[in-house]
């Protein structure tokens, strides 16, 4: 009788960075552990271009980049793509890494961190897990501003209509996108609520969050 072995699905990461040899060095861990590598690319313009029709959980991606877009931007398509996005960088600008934080980023990640931590923090972020290593939590612990949860456009539309009583497949077919995107951003929702304290475990808990943020009048339900 043959042994039985029970196969473990690989997270789908690409990392954007203008430095060759970081690249090269992500490529170098990926191969050698359970992450998958299905893009690199010196710009978020060109990783989009490259990923796109691919599942790709997590996107790791340095603070500043030679083409002079902005963090906030950055961040924003990329989670618009359906990835989380986590901040690999020398960790040495607050501001625009508080910038990221409320733009959608899930974590910092200093580069002069081991590459197994790294490898690590990317495995919590495919998993939608909270991250509060110390760098992800100073940056928010020091944001006067993180007085709500920030979230993204879509994710409010999200948000809104699941809280209003309908499922997520439905939510999906309003929206016209995946009943598995859909479940992402409800996914991003509780992370980005949970941050704050704020309870975000139920789809009650949801209710009460929209109706207390404004998204929805209170009627439904």
């Amino acid at each position: 009788m043959g042994t039985l072995t029970v196969e473990t699905s690989s997270v789908r990461v690409a990392i954007v960075d203008d430095h060759e040899a970081v690249r090269l060095g992500f490529a170098g861990m990926c191969s050698s552990s359970d992450l998958e590598l299905v893009g690199e690319a010196a710009t978020v313009r060109e990783i989009i271009s490259k990923i796109n029709g691919l599942e790709c959980q997590v996107v790791v991606m340095d603070l500043s980049l030679a083409d002079g877009s902005l963090v906030t931007e950055n961040v924003s398509q990329l989670v618009a793509a359906g990835s989380a996005v986590l901040i690999y960088s020398i960790a040495d600008k607050a501001n625009l890494m508080r910038m990221a934080i409320r733009a959608g980023a899930v974590a910092i990640v200093p580069k002069s961190r081991p590459m197994a931590y790294l490898a690590e923090i990317i495995r919590l972020a495919a998993d939608g897990a909270i991250i509060n290593n110390p760098e992800t939590s100073a940056m928010i612990d020091a944001d006067a501003n993180f007085k709500d949860a920030n979230l993204s456009a879509r994710e409010r539309e999200v948000l809104s209509f699941y809280a209003s009583g309908m499922s997520l497949k439905q939510v999906a077919t309003q929206l016209e996108i995946k009943q598995s995107s859909a479940k992402e951003h409800i996914d991003r929702v509780r992370v980005k609520y949970a941050r704050l304290g704020r309870e975000a475990g139920t789809k009650v808990d949801l209710y009460r969050l929209a109706i207390e943020d404004g998204l929805i009048s209170g009627e439904h339900l």
